[in-house]
């Protein structure tokens, strides 16, 4: 493992001392265990990369969130009467996306969300929608220095509602959840945010929009994320495989990838490996990187965090829904990013990868796609795992061939990266969830859904029972 990331590494240093020989190094990343060789290629401070990187479609900060209290559309409590808030129907600036949240993030929202919007520019109101509240099973692992920042909220999961311009909520508790003798309550705090993810220019990166930005302080915003170095640290650790200003990581071949795998010290091999025996590992993918689909790094926590390998790939959706084309894929994801950060107070979104409906796969947290970054999307279980999530929602809606293929194809690359075998089993332990406490080893595919790790309905019944499937054909790209 150690081996592998050492000379990815060098060939990354060696690509950027290069372009560069004046960039300093930064600092190792508070919490995590990256190398100071990782952190040396992390980020650049003082953004004195401008000879480097193209910036004139990049340094803009795109899109917006609204963040509206809501407020009680119950008076006092009377028998029978539920705990309810909300938000009656009115105008709002454009947004696409939309969520609720509330102060405490160990609370659970026990109760229905649901809302309507209207089409911008129009009259027409859409019909009333359920938001999923049940996403705790989402974000940063206990005891991390993410997961215990005293800017991390409840949330909901978000919903992709396209460009909209009015709102109505509403947030009523249940019975059933909580004891007999207390009565249901709401959390402190809900507030409904609205996600603008932003314009993005022809060449991939984002541009300004009109609309102003609510007052949320985005973390990190000091020397080293400065634009260009913002944008330049996150392409840096893709840097001995693509250009820096690369919109997409190229596919290889399978010989290609094994060719380019061997020549590194493979990590993770398989006990009883010989040295010189071909690693099993399938073609690389074709994989868009942040910069392709608009990621504004100015928003991200600067620096990155890394695991120490990748023994186990959690499958999940979004749960935004469906009602979106593949050519509008970038701006669900910018909003996503947008809502895990500003929202939901997490230091950058909380996918490694992520899969649009047509396949298209995507690189999610920024740190380098081949390398082991930890990342918040299976809560107790993002420790020496990845989190790959198809943009959507699969409990009644089946995914495309082309998703499943594509789950299977970046698993058969990465996971064969660190030594896995997509049909087998594996342990890893929680660092604390609803399914194995603290400290527990726990028995998880080496390809597991969200549900594995954590009772939630994650990836959806549909998705989760493609799997079998996705870990077939990840074996045979990996020539098993």
């Amino acid at each position: 493992m150690r081996g592998y990331l050492a000379s990815s590494i060098g060939v990354t240093c060696a690509a950027v001392l290069t372009l560069s020989s004046a960039l300093p190094a930064m600092a190792a990343v508070p919490g995590g265990r990256a190398s100071s060789a990782v952190a040396a290629v992390a980020a650049v401070p003082g953004g004195r990369a401008s000879s480097v990187v193209p910036v004139t479609e990049s340094a803009p900060v795109p899109g917006s969130t609204q963040s509206l209290p809501l407020v009680p559309l119950t008076g006092p409590r009377a028998t029978g009467v539920l705990p309810e808030r909300g938000l009656g129907p009115q105008a709002v600036r454009s947004f696409s996306l939309v969520g609720v949240v509330w102060d405490d993030p160990g609370i659970e929202l026990n109760g229905r969300v649901q809302l309507r919007t209207r089409a911008s520019g129009t009259t027409r109101w859409s019909d009333w929608q359920e938001v999923e509240t049940h996403n705790a099973g989402h974000g940063p692992d206990p005891g991390t220095m993410e997961g215990g920042s005293s800017r991390m909220r409840g949330s909901t999961e978000p919903l992709w509602v396209g460009d909209s311009d009015g709102i109505e909520v509403r947030v009523r508790a249940e019975e059933g959840h909580v004891g007999t003798t207390r009565a249901p309550v709401l959390p402190d705090g809900l507030r409904v945010e609205l996600v603008d993810p932003g314009a993005q220019s022809l060449a991939g990166a984002p541009t300004q929009t009109s609309h102003a930005v609510a007052p949320v302080d985005p973390p990190g915003t000091d020397e080293s994320d400065t634009v260009p170095g913002a944008y330049f640290s996150a392409s840096a650790p893709n840097a001995d495989l693509a250009p820096l200003d690369a919109l997409k990581i190229p596919a290889l071949s399978k010989k290609a990838t094994t060719v380019e795998a061997s020549r590194e010290a493979m990590p993770g091999a398989t006990e009883g490996s010989a040295e010189g025996v071909q690693p099993y590992i399938g073609p690389r993918p074709s994989i868009i990187t942040r910069r392709g689909w608009g990621a504004d790094e100015t928003l991200r926590e600067a620096g990155f965090v890394y695991t120490d390998k990748v023994k186990v790939a959690f499958v999940h959706h979004t749960g935004t829904g469906n009602n979106y084309s593949c050519s509008q894929a970038p701006s669900v994801i910018r909003s996503i990013y947008r809502y895990h950060v500003v929202s939901s107070g997490w230091r950058d979104i909380g996918y490694n990868f992520l899969v649009d409906k047509c396949g298209n796969i995507y690189e999610g947290r920024a740190g380098g796609v081949a390398k082991p970054v930890m990342g918040a999307h299976t809560l107790g279980f993002n420790d020496d795992s990845m989190g790959i999530a198809v943009l959507g929602s699969y409990s009644s809606t089946n995914p495309s061939a082309a998703v499943v293929n594509a789950i299977a194809k970046l698993s058969a690359w990465k996971l064969g990266l660190y030594g896995m075998d997509p049909r087998a089993a594996t342990y890893l332990t929680s660092a604390g969830g609803n399914l194995y406490p603290k400290g527990e080893n726990a028995r998880l595919n080496v390809i597991s859904g969200h549900r594995d790790g954590f009772a939630t309905d994650c990836p959806g019944r549909l998705l989760y029972g493609k799997l079998g499937s996705a870990r077939s054909t990840a074996a045979l790209y990996q020539g098993r």
